[in-house]
């Protein structure tokens, strides 16, 4: 079977550490798939909060999720604490991407257990119509540089 592959960003901006929780166990004893796009959401907030901006408000726009790649590589387990990276690229005028990598420290080795990509688009909630990427956030993407959060 062929395997979806994502070119990785070489440079991520931002990493935060979360917590694998029980809740995010499935019943094969692993962190379960929904955990890892719940976990891709909570680094976006705090990535976009290091941005001083929110979903809702992201420079006078509001992001919705219009696709998401999930490329698993290890397993995660209860009490792991990850590392989630975030990067954006592939900016345009309506939108742009989100690229994660999620690492776990086993035996003082960094190991990869997931990476993604989601594609967000600029929205306007009212009118619920795709708007245009405001310059203000592109210039917060070109400069964000290295941010632990």
């Amino acid at each position: 079977m062929p395997r979806v592959k994502l070119e990785m960003p070489a440079h991520f901006p931002f990493v935060c550490s979360l917590p694998v929780r029980i809740a995010d166990i499935n019943y094969g004893g692993h962190l379960g798939n929904d955990a890892v796009l719940s976990l891709f959401h909570e680094a976006r907030v705090q990535y976009l909060k290091s941005l001083n901006c929110s979903e809702l408000d992201a420079c006078g726009t509001a992001l919705i999720m219009a696709d998401v790649v999930i490329v698993y590589k290890n397993e995660g387990f209860y009490g792991d604490v990850l590392q989630v990276a975030v990067a954006p690229e592939e900016i345009s005028s309506r939108g742009f991407a989100l690229f994660y990598r999620i690492s776990c420290d086993r035996n003082n080795a960094l190991v990869t257990i997931a990476e993604g990509r989601t594609g967000m688009l600029c929205f306007n909630y009212e009118t619920r119509k795709v708007v245009s990427l405001p310059e203000a956030l592109k210039k917060k993407f070109g400069n964000s540089g290295p941010n632990v959060g």
